[in-house]
């Protein structure tokens, strides 16, 4: 198996430079190749902001109920709103390791 990490840079421009959201720049940092076609789990970094952006496979009905039922000290169960849990595989831990070196700023 073979992962595939490339890094490059991508502008996204919004339909107003006025905002500050309105201008990201993303860093590809790698896809899941096991996935083919159909949808890949992906990662970027944002090394402006140094976050990881995430797309990954949708749980379905019961594993995203035990998610938002899941307690933990000084966190309030649930998932908000804003935000939403995601799958990836673990065979992308690499990809993962060489996105969170680039928001850190300690590529190699």
């Amino acid at each position: 198996m073979t992962l595939l990490a490339v890094s490059t840079t991508l502008v996204q421009v919004g339909a107003s430079t006025s905002t500050p959201e309105a201008a990201m720049a993303l860093r590809f940092i790698g896809i899941d190749p096991d996935t083919g076609q159909q949808g890949s789990p992906t990662v970027w970094v944002d090394e402006e902001k140094q976050e990881l952006l995430l797309q990954g496979w949708k749980p379905d009905a019961k594993l995203d109920a035990e998610c938002a039922a899941f307690e933990f000290p000084g966190h309030a169960p649930g998932i908000p709103p804003h935000e939403a849990v995601i799958r990836i595989p673990a065979r992308m831990v690499p990809v993962l390791g060489k996105a969170c070196d680039v928001a850190e700023g300690t590529e190699l």
